[in-house]
C-alpha cells in the first residue's frame, strides 16, 4: 500500500508528454481542415502570388536608393532615393539646417528618458526631478537663446521633434489628469463630481480638430490685447484636454471593476481617502487598464498629425512638403511608407511594451 502511494505521489510531479506533429500535419489540421477553411487557404496563397512577387520587384528588385529624381523617373522601381534627398527636411522641418544637432540632441534625450523609465525599478521620486531636467534642458535646445545658443522662433520647429513633444508631453500630462477627472466624477461631492462630468462629457463629444481650431482662433480672443501664447502651447493643451478626458473613462471603469471589500479593507486600516486611493485602490484599478490606456495613448500619437491644420510642420506634413517638390512629385508612396514605418515603429514600441508590464504586474 505504502509503495502505491509513493508509486502516486512521484506520477504527480511527471510533465505532461510533449506531442510533436510534422510540418505537413499542422498544414492539414490548419489550413485544409474543411471544404471551407481549404478554399479560404487556396484564395488566400493566389492573393499573395498576385501582390507579393510584384512588391518585392518593385520595391528592391528594381528599385532606387541613391540616384536622383531623373534617374528615378527613368526607371520603374521604387525611388526610395527620395529619402536620402530630403530626409533633414523630412526630420527638421524648417528649422535652421547648420542647427539641426540641437534637435536631433533633443530627441536623443527624450528617448533615453523613455527608456530610463522602461525599468521599474528607477520609479522613484527622483524620476521626477530628472523628467524636469530633461524638459528644461530639451526645451534650451529647441528654443536656444541662452548660454550662446541661437534663438530659433517656435514657428521654425517642425518634423519628428515636434511630433514626439507634442505626443510625449500630451501623454505624461494627461494620464494624471485623467486619474484626477476619474476620481472627481466618483466623488461624493456634488459640485466636484458635476465639474467633472461635464468636462469629460464635452470633451468628448467633439472631435480633437475643434479643439486645435479653438485653440488656434477663439483662445486667443480671451486675452488682452497684445498677449499672446505660442500655438505649440495651445494645440498641447488641446491634445492634454482631449486625450485626459478619455482616459478618465478608462479608469473610472478599472476603478468601478476593484470589489467593495478592497475599499472596506484599507479603510479598516485606518487610511485616509488619499492614502485608500494611492496604496489599495488605483494601482489595482490602472494595472486592470493598461490594455486600453495604451490603446488611447496610441491614438494620442497619431493623432499628432491633425495639428497641420493650425500651420504646425509635424512630420506628415513636412513630408507633404518635400513632394511638393516637382522633381519628386511622382514618388509620394515611398515617402509616405517612410513615415508610416516611423509610426508603426513607435506604436508598436508602446504596444510591446505595454504587454511586458502587464505580464509583470500580473506575476
Amino acid at each position: 500500500m505504502d509503495k502505491l502511494k509513493n508509486n502516486i505521489i512521484q506520477s504527480d510531479g511527471l510533465k505532461a508528454p510533449v506531442i510533436r506533429i510534422g510540418a505537413l500535419q499542422w498544414i492539414r489540421s490548419n489550413l485544409f481542415n474543411g471544404v471551407f477553411n481549404s478554399i479560404l487557404t487556396i484564395v488566400t496563397l493566389l492573393l499573395l502570388y498576385k501582390v507579393v512577387p510584384p512588391f518585392i520587384k518593385w520595391a528592391f528588385i528594381d528599385s532606387f536608393w541613391f540616384s536622383t529624381a531623373k534617374e528615378c523617373s527613368a526607371g520603374d522601381g521604387a525611388c526610395w532615393s527620395i529619402i536620402p534627398a530630403n530626409i533633414r527636411f523630412i526630420i527638421f522641418g524648417f528649422y535652421p539646417h547648420e542647427l539641426h544637432w540641437r534637435p536631433l540632441l533633443a530627441m536623443i534625450m527624450m528617448v533615453g528618458l523613455i527608456l530610463y523609465c522602461k525599468n521599474r525599478d528607477h520609479w522613484k521620486k527622483s524620476l521626477i526631478y530628472i523628467w524636469i531636467a530633461g524638459l528644461i534642458i530639451m526645451g534650451l535646445l529647441m528654443k536656444g537663446g541662452l548660454f550662446g545658443l541661437t534663438s530659433v522662433d517656435s514657428d521654425q520647429w517642425g518634423g519628428l521633434p515636434l511630433t514626439l513633444m507634442l505626443s510625449v508631453f500630451g501623454m505624461v500630462a494627461a494620464y494624471p489628469l485623467g486619474i484626477v477627472l476619474a476620481l472627481g466624477r466618483r466623488s461624493k461631492m456634488p459640485a466636484v463630481k458635476t465639474v467633472c462630468i461635464i468636462y469629460i462629457e464635452l470633451i468628448r463629444g467633439v472631435p480633437l480638430i475643434s479643439l486645435l481650431f479653438m485653440s488656434a482662433i477663439l483662445f486667443p480672443l480671451f486675452f488682452p490685447q497684445g498677449v499672446t501664447i505660442n500655438k505649440i502651447i495651445r494645440a498641447q493643451a488641446a491634445i492634454i484636454m482631449f486625450t485626459a478626458a478619455y482616459i478618465a473613462e478608462v479608469v473610472r471603469g478599472g476603478l468601478q471593476a476593484i470589489t467593495r471589500g478592497q475599499y472596506e479593507a484599507a479603510e479598516s486600516l485606518g487610511l485616509n481617502y488619499a492614502q485608500k486611493m494611492r496604496l489599495v485602490i488605483l494601482p489595482q484599478a490602472l494595472k486592470i487598464v493598461i490594455p486600453p490606456t495604451v490603446g488611447i495613448l496610441i491614438s494620442a500619437f497619431k493623432d499628432t498629425s491633425l495639428v497641420v491644420i493650425i500651420a504646425l510642420y509635424e512630420i506628415l506634413k513636412t513630408t507633404r512638403t518635400a513632394l511638393a517638390d516637382p522633381a519628386w512629385m511622382g514618388f509620394s508612396p515611398e515617402a509616405y511608407i517612410f513615415v508610416a514605418l516611423i509610426y508603426f515603429v513607435c506604436c508598436y514600441t508602446m504596444s510591446n511594451y505595454s504587454r511586458r508590464l502587464e505580464k509583470e504586474l500580473h506575476s
